[in-house]
């Protein structure tokens, strides 16, 4: 799409009053520098809503034995692929609802509603005793939490728009963040009864649901976040004669606001279709990834594995985690500024390829040059992987207006939860 022309300086912005978003849009446009307080917020959101998603893939494993649903050992990659795709089975089905939504009542309502949601139903989850409880808790939380579409679109309307890969920057980072150190908190405090026998006794709760600490950990940390989310302004326009557009002094609409009533139906938006298509296929090969490189680590020698307990897997995982967040901090702007959107995501896709044909090698090597390699591999495969997932979420959202950028953001998680879907079920049958 070609960029919008600014108004010219005899057509001043007109605010409406008790609107949230002429208040949030008046607020962006006489503040120059980054909006570091929203995009704080924006951060540990992001985080909070990711931290359940992959939490379970360090103990995954362990849990389908615990659960015997398994008939055999070679058995437990389906059924942990099983376990691990509902969670975006559910929410397949509901990120579009849920982005619809969010262009309806607003951001914030949809953002609070869903770490609510993640506070219920991952402490169900922590506290499965039988396998298709695993996989309802799972895949309710899936459903019920529509956050990343709202999310995204809220983290370019606090910016001015030259802050707005930052915006989505810190949303890729977080999301990024909470993937990783949500398998570090997975494997550091699954089965505590073993992995800590002098704090917590055999007898007590955590012996009888072993996996109930890290997502109790979690669900503390979202219900903190939820706390917060009282003071987190809208973004969302309400007055009801333009929806969403700013009026000028001189009775003309802003270029953007008349587009969004010729635009075609996003269906038809190549620009935003051919992004979610390559963020699609991205995500796709990235949860498969997160998948696999679970089971391989902690799989046996004999079957190609390394023989890693739970608390090695996360602690290889946190320090990618440290390493993505060094990245996104400090580097990720300039390779943007350098790159652009398409040109960043296509290196960082193509560096991808030479990464992931290097792990099967890594069993060959001995302890010290595996570290090595192994913890250089997942920081730069980290790196990599938000490279592209914030250059493609930023062609998104810069295709669409305000008015359809939740229901864009909506159709995007939908595919990409279908993606996400497929992939752990295939990768863990693989």
């Amino acid at each position: 799409m070609g960029e919008v022309a600014p108004p010219s300086p005899a057509a001043r912005l007109v605010f409406y009053d008790g609107c949230p978003g002429c208040a949030m849009e008046r607020k962006t446009q006489s503040r120059q520098g980054i909006p570091y307080k929203e995009l704080i917020f924006v951060g540990i959101t992001t985080i909070a809503s990711s931290l359940p998603i992959s939490s379970l893939f360090p103990f995954l494993y362990f849990m389908i034995e615990d659960l015997q649903v398994a008939k055999n050992e070679q058995d437990i990659g389906l059924y942990a692929g099983f376990l691990g795709a509902s969670y975006m089975v559910g929410r397949c089905f509901a990120s579009l609802f849920w982005g619809v939504v969010a262009d309806r009542i607003g951001r914030k309502p949809i953002i609070a509603f869903s770490i609510f949601s993640v506070v219920i139903f991952n402490t169900l989850f922590g506290l499965s005793v039988k396998y298709w409880m695993a996989i309802a808790t799972r895949f309710l939380l899936g459903s019920l939490n529509g956050m990343l579409a709202p999310i995204k679109a809220y983290s370019i309307e606090v910016c001015r728009p030259e802050h707005q890969a930052l915006g989505l920057s810190v949303v890729s980072t977080g999301w990024g963040i909470g993937l990783v150190v949500g398998p570090a908190i997975g494997g550091y405090f699954a089965q505590p009864t073993k992995q800590y026998p002098n704090i917590f006794p055999e007898k007590s709760i955590f012996g009888r649901f072993p996996y109930f600490l890290p997502c109790l950990c979690i669900s503390l940390i979202a219900l903190v976040v939820l706390i917060s989310c009282i003071w987190l302004p809208e973004t969302l326009h309400t007055h009801k004669n333009n929806e969403g557009q700013i009026e000028m002094i001189d009775n003309s609409t802003s270029t953007l606001g008349e587009d969004s009533h010729k635009q075609k139906s996003l269906y038809k938006n190549w620009p935003l279709m051919s992004s979610i298509i390559a963020y699609c296929v991205f995500t796709l090969h990235d949860t498969a990834y997160s998948e696999i490189f679970s089971l391989w680590a902690i799989s046996d020698k004999k079957y190609g594995g390394l023989s890693f307990s739970a608390k090695e897997v996360g602690q290889v995982l946190a320090i990618a985690g440290a390493g993505l967040l060094v990245y996104q901090l400090f580097i990720y702007r300039s390779v943007h500024k350098f790159l652009g959107s398409v040109n960043s995501s296509r290196v960082a896709s193509a560096l991808s390829i030479p990464i992931l044909a290097a792990y099967p090698f890594m069993t060959y090597l001995p302890g010290f040059r595996l570290g090595i390699a192994l913890y250089l591999a997942t920081i730069l495969k980290g790196v990599l992987s938000i490279t592209i997932i914030t250059g493609t979420s930023l062609l998104q959202n810069n295709a669409v207006s305000q008015s359809q950028r939740g229901a864009a953001n909506g159709i995007s998680t939908t595919a990409m939860s279908f993606f996400k879907a497929i992939a752990p079920a295939g990768a863990g049958a693989l």
